[in-house]
């Protein structure tokens, strides 16, 4: 029996995984417009960047799971 798809739990913590780097990615574009260190503001706009570039990745791996969870 060949399964490509993804189990109920890796599911599970996938979705885990992309609400915590949601919310990290929230936290950070609003936490950018309070900071006026053009160092840290810029740091803090590639950490955006990199979670977006995570999320897509993470959602992508939705597409794994036919048929499953969160979809």
């Amino acid at each position: 029996m060949e399964n490509n798809g993804l189990a109920y739990h890796e599911t599970r913590e996938l979705h885990e995984m992309l609400n915590f780097k949601t919310i990290c990615l929230l936290k950070s574009k609003m936490m950018s417009g309070l900071v006026f260190d053009q160092d840290l503001k810029a740091l803090m706009e590639k950490d955006v960047q990199q979670a977006e570039a995570a999320i897509q990745e993470m959602k992508a791996l939705y597409k794994l799971n036919p048929g499953g969870m969160l979809q």
